[in-house]
């Protein structure tokens, strides 16, 4: 049958390619009851096609073929039973899409994308903001530790950068929290 024009429910122009496959079984019938069985049974076929799938949304149409395609048999085979024609099956072999549409679908799957993305990093950002808070936690009334920790961060960053970082404040305290960290490293 030749390709199909069809607008779905949700108001999508879709072309739409289809096969066919039918036999006759009564030879008399065929020929008695229907004028030309081959045209009548494309003809039948071409509007139940459209008529089914007119009935269906866009999704349904592409995520359901098997079902559409035994419902579409069922219809046209017992349209053509009177003219002793059996049709055995028909598959839906090809859905085209417009143009714009693909590109609307693309827009869409990029979103889809971008709300998972974010969705991961704000899920990071809470466990870390969590983890942020345990250690506040932890350092409160602990100066020497945050300290330290301090002093830590800022060889990092000295390191990745290769500056040279000279933190301000009583440069005594600092020399007296790596003496005692020299002390319990002794002990």
């Amino acid at each position: 049958m030749p390709k199909q024009r069809v607008i779905t429910e949700d108001n999508v122009t879709v072309d739409v390619d289809a096969v066919v496959y039918f036999r006759i079984t009564d030879p008399e019938k065929a020929v008695v009851e229907v004028q030309r069985y081959d045209v009548a049974t494309s003809l039948l076929a071409q509007t139940t096609l459209r008529d089914i799938l007119g009935q269906k949304s866009l999704d349904e149409l592409l995520s359901k073929r098997e079902e559409l395609n035994k419902s579409l048999q069922t219809i046209i085979d017992s349209g053509t039973d009177p003219w002793g024609i059996k049709v055995s099956n028909v598959t839906i072999r090809d859905v085209a899409l417009p143009e714009e549409m693909l590109r609307a679908i693309a827009k869409q799957a990029e979103a889809e994308r971008e709300k998972r993305a974010r969705i991961i990093i704000a899920d990071g950002e809470f466990l870390a903001s969590k983890k942020m808070a345990e250690a506040a936690e932890f350092y409160e009334g602990k100066t020497a530790a945050l300290r330290l920790r301090e002093l830590q961060t800022l060889a990092e960053i000295a390191r990745e950068k290769n500056l040279i970082i000279v933190p301000g404040g009583d440069i005594g305290k600092v020399a007296g929290i790596a003496k005692a960290v020299n002390k319990k490293v002794v002990e």
